[in-house]
């Protein structure tokens, strides 16, 4: 039995998404990050990194989300490439690029744009554009074909998606309409999948943390203690 280490955000959401697109059982334990749960000793067991998600499969234990979404495809052999050396190297090409360019950038935007404090003009301008950047190569990719990857619904989609569903908080409320037209017309074609809407009750079934308050700040930017050390 798959166990799957779950929060409702961005990164599990993904993972959450193949789970249920490709009807693998599993059981859910969840993750509450505002707690302070994945600082645990017993999570930092699984994932050494302290993020979600995290995965296990029988002696098989994941981190990283496009790292289980890899593994998750290569066991099942579903939403992968078309089994060509040109399909295979589009599809680990542009995951790769969303997990090392779209995601950090995004992450970065929201978190200058809406939590960091003053001053934050320069870090707010430099993750903003690198994250407007990398949304428009995406933007660019998908002029061309259905999918990221070609022709084909695989794991970078739904990794697309679980982003793009950010979109008001990483780039503003009209970036969809007004700049990536194709990322919009993926994140509303995912949208409508009855997996989506699975991940949808999974996100209600449970109950986390939502304040952003001293607490939860310390767990998620623990570098701020450093910073007021050393004032």
């Amino acid at each position: 039995m798959i166990t799957f280490y779950y929060h409702p955000s961005p990164n599990p959401a993904k993972v959450a998404l193949f789970l249920e697109e490709a009807g693998l059982p599993y059981e859910v334990v969840t993750v509450d990050t505002l707690k302070g749960e994945a600082q645990t000793p017993a999570y930092l067991a699984i994932n050494p990194n302290g993020k979600v998600p995290a995965l296990s499969d029988g002696d098989a234990v994941l981190f990283d989300s496009s790292a289980i979404l890899l593994y998750l495809g290569e066991k099942t052999g579903q939403f992968m490439s078309d089994g060509t050396p040109e399909g295979r190297a589009r599809l680990y090409s542009w995951l790769m690029l969303f997990a090392s360019g779209v995601a950090p950038f995004s992450g970065q935007a929201v978190h200058f744009n809406l939590f960091a404090p003053e001053p934050k003009t320069y870090a707010a301008n430099r993750y903003s554009y690198e994250a407007e950047r990398h949304w428009k190569l995406l933007d660019a990719q998908l002029a061309k074909f259905p999918y990221v990857a070609g022709d084909r619904y695989t794991i970078v989609d739904m990794s697309v998606w679980a982003w793009a569903r950010m979109m008001p908080r990483i780039l503003g409320d009209d970036a969809l309409d007004t700049m990536l037209p194709n990322v919009k017309r993926l994140l509303d074609e995912v949208n409508a999948r009855e997996a989506v809407k699975r991940v949808d009750a999974l996100a209600a079934r449970y109950k986390f943390k939502q304040e952003f308050d001293e607490e939860a700040m310390g767990y998620v930017f623990p570098q701020n203690k450093r910073l007021a050390e050393a004032r």
